[in-house]
């Protein structure tokens, strides 16, 4: 029987809450320590017009080789008090990620968080 993974998680925030009218580009966040699977959530309170999510990976916390994530991409959302999950493996990443969301006719207020489990030391 496997232990109780929600115990061993940790979570962290990918943005702090933020009221966006343009495409907004977040900080890079170190996953390398991190096993299993990541769990992602966008939380989308008012919006006007629409917001797209979606997050990408890197090589480092400068961005170097930034990419989109294959299949790490949230469902459009144009309509206020919507909150959205998904998962990544944590060792498919380059072992940087952040959030990248695309703003239509703004503005759109968000977070995104994000839980995973670390490695025992």
């Amino acid at each position: 029987m496997l232990g109780n993974e929600a115990q061993a998680a940790t979570t962290f925030s990918m943005s702090n809450p933020f009221s966006q009218t343009a495409t907004y580009n977040g900080s890079w966040y170190d996953v390398r320590e991190y096993v299993g699977d990541l769990m992602i959530v966008q939380h989308v309170g008012a919006v006007t017009g629409s917001i797209t999510g979606k997050i990408q990976h890197a090589s480092d916390g400068s961005g170097t080789g930034a990419e989109d994530i294959t299949g790490a991409a949230f469902t459009l959302v144009n309509a206020a008090n919507n909150i959205q999950k998904l998962t990544i493996p944590a060792d498919s990443t380059l072992g940087w990620i952040r959030y990248v969301g695309t703003i239509v006719t703004g503005p759109a207020n968000v977070a995104v968080s994000a839980s995973g489990r670390k490695k025992y030391v």
